[in-house]
């Protein structure tokens, strides 16, 4: 008999050690894991990472087996894993109606468990009796699913559980915008059961999503419908807030260990090694101690301070846990692991020699880990007093099976029993291995012959629609249709993936759908409901922005390929040229580079060896050769298998897949375009054949109608049926309108306007159909059909064409068309508003902001009519709340929309636009843009609100972005004339124009504090009962003789400006927020217009917690004018410079409108001993502080931060000590 190798008995230890701390306690029926002796549930995290060390052991023994019996032992060990991930299937799969209903819902109350029964896989707790929305624990679970299959285990059985793991996914997605109660179940730090977005979910889910995609869980053995598919755009989204996110770990925590797991093994989701570097220093400097790492700071978990008879704490209560937070050896294992796979033996070392020393012998000398060591309730002042020098005693679980297991891992790793590969066959550890630059391959497409001809004589030689045959071009939402159908189960009463919207990373591969490749245009190509795509410059702006965004973020094998049709909207008026700006372009996607993003264009079929591919084998033909919508005939079986409210979504689900299913077969069975030839015999044949096919074009027209496609010829194999151009006399206007003549509807009805009145004195609506039918210009149809429409509403019939069926809406429809083909921005802006037109993605917008810890406010100020958006809202709500707060004015409501996808726009490619921005005040924004149009055009209030709402949606975007970017700006009329219909006004950065030299230095100093500033000027909006938006001049601008005297100085009013933007904004310079905290600790508080912020906030949250700083911008935030808000500011940053001095307190409530007054008062009084008559020092009736000192730079002999220095040592100097530093 062969002798046992030194590597096999040290196996045979690690062997005994997994046995007595971890699979002794496994359940012999379900498999799973109870937490410890006295707590017999299973929680799923904990179950998950339990096994990890039975599977590593697995993989050693049949690495270095020695004998048969070692093979044996692998395959035993195995078997118990494979035991364990089953049950925990079990157990969720007892609960699908849950993951059903969270797919639409996303509410804690549909969640899956957090923890199962060990004997039955039954739910131990009630739905509201625990913090169950954990979503790292789900997708943990998936991601070992994923790695244990490519490792050669088999865990899925059946198509059934197929299906469920894809549903899972589905579950797990939307991670990045889903609050929930973290790794520690706690939510927010409180504990009082309030949910959070968690950058640990966040990133396990995008970890389990990555890993999962592409993968057949049948492994080897498996056909293409075991394959999984995770979609990228849900992935990307993941990463981009994980990556706003850290290191902070949630609004209230502003650093957990627990992201450990998320940097490093086992999810490896950041892909920015700096930013894996910097997270790692946080944790380790601020969490570390001498027996592991605090889970978070504050964490009363088991301190002596801790109350246990009460499971949440009060707000001030946190204070007292600082300092002597329990420390977890846990943490110092995964410290290990990362040191193994980033290579640092010297770290793994240090880890591994730390954690020795703090280990338990249990019985036969094993070494436990245990779950945490607290300080001894005799020795809490003396830590307080000097942290980390008390010797602390161990608590809790003993071992900690999820501590003890990464041990066990980590030592099988670094006694080279297995390489770190092996325990990560999907090579996640690669994340952060720079990618290769990324070339997007462009193909431009005419929609007609006509578009082709006029391309062709601009040079370039492209396909039509047709010509790209055999490949089938579809619009980006039957893509959305397609994969809605993916993981639908009728026998488990699972509806597949809920409809949402492509992104561009999923509509730029190719599709094999059906043995059809199938290309998909861009989503904002498909955005017909809104008006963004009539714009060309916006339909270019998009483009850029998708190749910048691909070109950045593109992660898949194969090059992403963007489908770009030119279709009619992107012609001249008279329809015989292209559009200069999209002429300009595709000569810049010709030359190779635009946006920022290397192109290569080319046709179709020349990108096909090249492209990313993706076969969605879930949409083939069954086995037994049905067709899909064969399959879909039976609904009431499946309806009668379900609940109401899920039965709601399947019927709705059901519907739509049979459409979907029936459009396809169709197109699919459409026969190719083929040019037109000579005629034939036969005339009845020929006929019949005709006949034949334009009953199947008619019936697949039908089909794309019922399925959303707008602009349907585009789409469709044949040019039997075409879509006439639609008329330019729909409502008999002949004449275009110079711009001049164009306005805004007034929006007000009243009764001194001249309607037509018939006998009885009431309004004679037939004569005003028939004043209708004889306007002369689009302006007064306007004006009549928004007064049909306020006083008889949009259903109201007209009768215009003599008989009935034509309503106000048909009539406000046409009228849209017409406005959108003569792009008169404002008129077409009005009538969405009355058509209540969406912007489709206008909720997913609203998530991405949300998503980057940003809150909205949309309304105008004050609360309540500005109404706060903090969570994310279906369409129709968010709809609604936008109406509500924009007080039904149609203006105001269209504009909030439009600004609020401009500003996730860029929130996805320029994130540090909104640094120190947590709270974005959509009205606020409206009213800078009126106001900057008024002073720069040297115009009334109305003209501006004119302008802006005759901007070009690309225009209105770009004075967005000068706005948001801080950079000097200017606007004027423009002379050129792209079109006769909308005045055309430019928007140009300027430079340091007209300003000294010592004045630069100055606005550089201040940048150090102040970062970025802009140059605007803010007027209020007055919103009237009769929804007309009128702009009235501030009383602060009285004095200001501005911009009448902006020839004689060039700057004056720059300040004021600045500041009522940085207020708009709320903008505040960088690291403002922990100094503020740090001044609540000297004093009871701080009082802004009698707004108390108490010190004791800072007893409940630390200086970085986003949580702290949306507080402080709240209480900011309800000083009415901006630019008195960021004087208020200034007067904070001036405080804060006492806090580094040593100083105890500065007294009680510190009054900080009184400061500003009080230096406004010196101000005052040193400008009138200079000479300065009252014109000129002329007062804000509102607030009492000169005009002047509001446009007065900071620095400087007479700079704001002189005074406001001098008032704050006037201030404080009365609570100072007699032997206090006296301050000049």
């Amino acid at each position: 008999m062969r002798s046992r190798s030194n590597s096999g008995v040290k196996l045979d230890n690690y062997a005994r050690l997994v046995q007595q701390t971890i699979l002794c306690h496994q359940d012999p029926v379900t498999g799973l894991l109870p937490a410890s002796e006295e707590q017999r549930h299973a929680w799923v995290r904990d179950n998950v990472y339990s096994i990890l060390s039975v599977w590593a052991l697995a993989l050693a023994y049949r690495k270095n087996a020695d004998r048969d019996e070692d093979k044996a032992k692998a395959y035993e060990l195995e078997q118990s894993v494979v035991k364990l991930m089953r049950g925990l299937l079990q157990c969720m799969m007892r609960q699908l109606e849950k993951v059903e209903k969270f797919k639409y819902s996303q509410s804690p109350m549909d969640a899956l468990h957090a923890k199962y029964s060990i004997k039955t896989c039954a739910t131990v707790v009630g739905d509201d009796q625990w913090g169950h929305l954990q979503v790292d624990a789900t997708s943990l679970y998936l991601l070992f699913v994923a790695q244990m299959t490519a490792s050669g285990l088999h865990i899925i059985y059946t198509q059934d559980e197929v299906d469920i793991i894809q549903n899972l996914m589905f579950y797990i997605e939307a991670a990045y915008k889903i609050a929930d109660y973290g790794m520690w179940e706690r939510g927010d730090k409180t504990n009082q059961g309030i949910p959070e977005l968690n950058a640990s979910s966040v990133g396990m889910a995008k970890a389990a999503l990555e890993a999962l995609d592409e993968l057949n869980l049948f492994g080897a053995n498996g056909g293409p419908a075991s394959v999984v598919h995770a979609l990228s755009d849900e992935v990307e989204h993941c990463q981009s807030i994980l990556h706003s996110m850290l290191p902070r770990a949630s609004n209230s925590k502003e650093i957990d260990a627990g992201i450990l797991s998320v940097i490093s093994y086992p999810a490896f989701a950041v892909e920015d090694i700096r930013l894996v570097n910097i997270t790692k220093e946080e944790i380790i400097s601020k969490l570390q101690g001498r027996y592991g790492c605090c889970r978070f700071l504050r964490d009363g978990h088991k301190t002596p301070k801790e109350d246990p008879n009460r499971l949440y704490y009060e707000p001030a209560e946190l204070k007292l846990f600082e300092n002597i937070e329990c420390e977890w050896p846990l943490f110092w294992t995964y410290l290990i692991l990362d040191g193994i796979f980033s290579n640092s033996p010297e770290q793994v070392q240090e880890y591994r020699d730390a954690l020795e020393g703090i280990l338990i012998k249990g019985k036969n000398g094993i070494r436990l880990v245990p779950e945490l060591y607290s300080v001894p309730p005799d020795k809490v002042e003396e830590e307080y007093r000097n942290p980390h020098t008390v010797d602390r005693v161990p608590m809790g679980k003993l071992p900690i099976m999820w501590g003890q297991s990464l041990y066990i891992v980590g030592s099988l790793l670094a006694e080279g029993f297995l390489a770190p590969g092996e325990i990560d066959p999907l090579n996640r550890k690669f994340s952060t291995v720079p990618k290769p630059d990324v070339v997007v391959q462009v193909s431009i497409l005419a929609e007609t012959e006509e578009i082709k001809a006029i391309l062709q004589k601009h040079g370039f030689n492209v396909q039509t629609v047709a010509d790209v045959y055999p490949i089938r071009l579809q619009p980006s939402r039957i893509l959305s249709h397609i994969y809605a159908r993916l993981g639908r189960n009728r026998r488990l009463g699972l509806t597949g993936r809920p409809y949402r919207r492509m992104g561009v990373l999923g509509t730029s591969k190719l599709y094999i759908i059906r043995n059809t490749i199938f290309s998909f245009t861009p989503q904002f190509i498909d955005q017909q409901q809104f008006y963004l795509a009539l714009d060309s410059r916006m339909i270019v702006e998009m483009l850029r922005t998708d190749l910048s965004y691909l070109c950045c973020r593109w992660r898949m094998t194969g090059r992403p390929t963007v489908t770009f049709p030119i279709s009619q909207t992107m012609l001249t008026e008279d329809r015989l040229d292209l559009d200069p700006v999209i002429l300009a372009t595709l000569r810049k996607l010709q030359d190779g580079y635009f946006g920022g993003a290397r192109v290569q264009t080319g046709k179709l079929s020349e990108f096909m060896t090249t492209s990313c591919c993706a076969h969605l084998s879930f949409m083939d033909p069954k086995p037994d050769g049905k067709m899909l919508h064969q399959d879909y005939d039976d609904d009431d079986d499946v309806l009668d298998a379900v609940e109401s409210l899920h039965a709601f979504h399947f019927a709705d689900h059901v519907d739509t897949i049979d459409d979907l299913a029936k459009y396809l077969d169709q197109l699919l069975k459409s026969p190719a375009p083929t040019p037109s030839q000579g005629p034939k015999k036969g005339g009845v044949s020929r006929f019949r054949a005709v006949a034949h096919q334009t009953y199947e074009m008619v019936s697949l027209m039908n089909k794309a109608k019922e399925l959303d496609i707008q602009n349907v010829s585009m789409y469709l194999p044949s040019k039997l049926y075409r879509v006439p151009q639609p008329s330019f006399n729909l409502l008999d206007s002949t004449q275009p309108q110079p711009a001049q003549d164009i306005k805004i509807p007034r929006m007000v009805i009243t009764s001194e306007m001249n309607l037509p009145k018939d006998l009885s004195g009431k309004t004679d609506f037939k004569a005003l159909i028939d004043q209708l039918k004889e306007c002369p210009c689009l302006q007064d149809q306007a004006d009549i059909l928004y007064i049909l429409f306020n006083l008889k509403g949009a259903d109201w019939d007209t009768e215009y064409y003599g008989e009935p069926g034509t309503t106000v809406k048909d009539l406000l429809t046409k009228l849209y068309n017409k406005a959108g083909a003569m792009r008169q921005w404002g008129l077409i802006r009005m009538i969405s508003g009355m058509l209540k037109k969406k912007v489709e993605a206008l909720d997913e917008a609203c998530s991405d902001l949300l998503s980057h810890q940003k809150h909205l406010t949309v309304g105008l100020p004050p609360e309540p009519r500005e109404k706060t958006i903090v969570a994310p809202l279906p369409l129709d709500e968010l709809t609604k709340l936008i109406d509500d707060a924009s007080e039904q004015n149609i203006n105001i409501a269209v504009l909030t929309q439009e600004i609020m996808v401009y500003l996730a726009m860029y929130i996805r490619t320029q994130p540090s636009l909104f640094t120190e921005m947590f709270r974005l005040r959509i009205g606020l924004i409206i009213q800078v843009m009126t106001t900057e149009l008024a002073q720069s055009l040297n115009c009334s209030g109305e003209e501006a609100t004119e302008s802006l709402m005759s901007l070009s949606p690309s225009d209105l975007k770009n004075l967005l972005h000068h706005i948001l970017s801080g950079k000097e700006f200017g606007v004027e009329r423009s002379m050129r004339s792209v079109s006769a219909i909308s005045p055309v006004i430019s928007i140009h950065e300027v430079g340091n124009v007209g300003a000294t030299k010592s004045e630069r230095a100055g606005i550089s100093k201040l940048k150090l504090d102040m970062k970025q500033s802009s140059n605007l000027q803010v007027t209020d909006v007055d919103i009237s009962e009769s929804s007309s938006m009128k702009f009235s001049s501030s009383p602060s601008m009285d004095g200001l003789p501005f911009p009448a005297s902006a020839a004689t100085d060039s700057r004056q009013g720059q300040w004021l400006r600045r500041r009522r933007l940085d207020g708009a904004l709320n903008r505040v310079p960088v690291g403002f927020y922990q100094k503020v905290w740090k001044i609540l600790q000297k004093c009871h508080g701080l009082s802004i217009e009698g707004f108390v912020l108490p010190s004791s906030t800072t007893r409940e949250m630390t200086p970085g917690e986003i949580k702290f700083s949306v507080h402080v911008e709240s209480v900011l935030n309800r000083v009415p004018q901006p630019e008195y808000r960021q004087l208020l500011v200034e007067v904070i940053l001036v405080l804060t410079m006492l806090a580094d001095i040593e100083i105890q307190s500065i007294g009680g409530i510190i009054h900080v409108e009184r400061i500003l007054h009080l230096a406004n008062d010196l101000f005052y009084e040193e400008q009138k001993a200079l000479g300065a008559g009252d014109d000129i020092l002329k007062k804000d009736p509102a607030t009492g502080i000169c005009v002047l000192l509001y446009d007065s730079a900071p620095s400087g002999r007479f700079g704001t931060m002189t005074y406001l220095t001098k008032a704050v040592a006037i201030y404080v100097q009365d609570f100072l000590p007699s032997s206090g530093c006296a301050m000049q």
